[in-house]
Formats: C-alpha cells, structure tokens, sequence
C-alpha cells in the first residue's frame, strides 16, 4: 500500500499529465473512454483510483507524521487497511488545521477527512460520516502545581483548546467561567502551557499521554464523551462511497484488525468493546477519545 506526504506531490503531477494527455490521444472521442465515469470513478474521487485524505500531523497517536515525513498513527493505519478494502491503495495524506479541514472536505479539496474525528450533529450539517470506530475521554492537562484537580477550578483560568474541536465546543458550553484560548494544534497549545502562559490545554487522552511522557505534565481532570465516536468525514451525498467505507470498516473490526491496531498504538488502554469481533464483544463498552 502506497501513503504519500504532499511533499512529493509536484513530480507525481506531472507524471499524471503526460499520462492523461496520453490517454486521451488513445481514445476515440478523446475522453474517459467508453466504459463512462461511474464504472472508472464508482466512490466520486477528485483523482479515480486515489483517495485524497485531510489529516493532521500532530495528532499522535491517531495522525502524526514520522521523522521522515510521513503520516502515520492509529487512524492512517486503519483507512490505509479500509481503502484496500475497496480497492484503492493510492493514499495521499496531506496535513491541515482541524479548523478547516470538515470544511477542505466538503468543498471537494478532499475526498475524506480522517483526524479522529467525532461525529456530533452541528458537524453532519457541513459533511457526512461513516460509521464511528473510536469514543473516549476528553483531557485538561497541566502542570503538576497549577492548583487544577476539577472543572470548579478551572474558574478563571486560561485553557487552551484547539480550534474546532469537540474539545472546543465543550469547553464553550460547560466551562463558562474560563478564558478559553484557541490554538491551530496541539503542540503550540502544550508550549504555552510549559511557557506559562496558559494555565492547561483541553485535549484528547491518548494524545495527552504523549505529551505527559515529554513534557512532565498531569492529567489534571479526564471527562468522558462515548456520546460522541469518531469517524471518516466526507462530502455530503457521496453514498457510494459511504457505503463503502463501511462496509470494509466493520471488515476490519470483524477480522480482527481494528483490535490489532489499537494494541499497536494504544498500548495499556481500555479496549472498545463495540468494534472488537462480534465473538469477543461484551455487555459493557469501553471507550477512547476524539477530536
């Protein structure tokens, strides 16, 4: 399977020119040729056989990118195995601020946005959603002497939150009386809180231990949100696609290798029981987070 970084986008551009112009030159009428678009483009893809997906790079361990460059995590895993699925495996990772990545998605930049996304109803007026994989808890980290063990003592301090995030809006409706900051990601959230000038950064749980590890700081208050699972976001009234998706989704749970990749990159975490093979499936689900 292919994962490519936009960085080496310009040569692959060109290359796909001289190769449109040459099947063009090698069809009668010039066009897609006489099987039509629907049978070459069935999910809507912006480039037919390639999957255009908005992410983030900072967002381990469900979207980061490695030391080389490339985008890799729990989520990039799991739609590179889904896209397989359907038989596409030119996958172009490209990074974004969540803040406008639903709407990169639905104005067709994008054919998928995978960022472990939640999927709340104020998000399903801008795009659709496939099936949900992933639901958890939401984070307020901090400094182990900030005096923040619980959201009464948030009052009056500045929290940082990331822009368009489920952590965002829930900040806005239950923490009134705290100066929210908003941040394009992650890590320039987490360097104001080392730098003191915010008092705690509101973010995902797993993506919060990471920076415990790096950064010495604390889990200070962890909220649940299973109401709200996470799941790939794309364009309004693709239902082909949509299908699809789901399809080779609940495959991947099926067979086991949801729960393989979530042992991978969340090492010691409580497992969703919902998306473990039906055999192994329990009364009580479990849960894990999103953005």
């Amino acid at each position: 399977m292919s994962i490519r970084s936009t960085l080496r986008r310009t040569a692959l551009t060109a290359a796909a020119v001289a190769a449109a112009i040459s099947l063009a030159a090698c069809s009668p009428s010039g066009g897609s040729g006489a099987s039509g678009g629907e049978t070459e483009n069935p999910y809507g893809l912006i480039t037919p056989g390639e999957i255009r997906v908005a992410s983030l790079g900072d967002a381990k361990p469900y979207t980061f990118t490695d030391e080389a460059g490339q985008f890799t995590g729990f989520d990039v895993e799991l739609f590179t195995d889904v896209a397989h699925r359907i038989g596409i495996d030119e996958v172009v990772f490209t990074g974004q601020d969540f803040s406008g990545l639903l709407a990169a998605v639905a104005n067709g930049q994008f054919d998928v946005g995978v960022a472990a996304i939640g999927i709340t109803d104020e998000r399903k007026k801008t795009v659709d959603f496939s099936d949900g994989y992933l639901a958890g808890y939401l984070t307020v980290m901090a400094s182990p002497d900030s005096g923040i063990t619980d959201e009464s003592s948030l009052a009056g301090k500045r929290l940082g939150v990331v822009q368009g995030t489920l952590q965002e809006a829930y900040a806005v409706k239950n923490f009134t009386d705290t100066d929210l900051v908003r941040f394009p990601d992650n890590n320039a959230a987490i360097s104001a809180v080392n730098s003191g000038s915010i008092n705690a950064h509101f973010l995902d749980y797993e993506a919060a231990k990471e920076y415990a590890t790096q950064y010495g700081l604390v889990n200070a208050i962890d909220i649940p949100s299973f109401d709200v699972p996470a799941g790939f976001a794309i364009a309004k009234g693709n239902t082909a696609f949509q299908t699809a998706l789901n399809e080779a989704l609940h495959a991947a749970m099926e067979d086991g290798t949801w729960k393989t990749l979530y042992q991978k990159w969340f090492p010691g975490s409580p497992m969703p029981d919902q998306y473990l093979p039906s055999s192994e499936q329990t009364a009580t689900p479990s849960a894990t987070p999103t953005n």
